[in-house]
């Protein structure tokens, strides 16, 4: 049977000595989740966007940039929605590891993702 940790690519992140728990969490866990995911959050965004906004495919690469910013700060369900799709990947060990600071992953993993979809946008 296949686990979560067969689907997620193996990224080449070396694990520093100085790197904190929550660095080593973020590059070890979360990055390889979020490059799985990567196309249902683009997809998931731009069909959010073109609900929000009829002009999304018009606006400018700066534009763009600040309309993904200001949806995931502020629109809590879109924010809500990213951070399930990643942690609903999380084996039973990372989930344990996660519910002890969820807060700071959080942020990072929104962090993450508006980075990731901005780069989209500029092309």
């Amino acid at each position: 049977m296949i686990t979560k940790l067969d689907l997620r690519e193996t990224l080449d992140i070396p694990v520093l000595e100085n790197s904190t728990e929550v660095e080593n969490f973020q590059n070890q866990t979360l990055r390889p989740i979020l490059k799985l995911q990567n196309d249902h959050f683009v997809t998931l965004f731009e069909s959010y966007a073109k609900r929000q906004k009829s002009d999304y495919d018009t606006l400018s690469g700066a534009k763009k940039r600040t309309f993904i910013e200001q949806s995931l700060q502020k629109d809590m369900v879109l924010k809500n929605t990213f951070i399930g799709m990643t942690i609903g990947l999380f084996t039973s060990e990372e989930l344990a590891v996660y519910a002890a600071q969820h807060k700071d992953y959080n942020r990072r993993i929104v962090t993450m993702i508006i980075e990731r979809l901005k780069s989209r946008a500029q092309s």
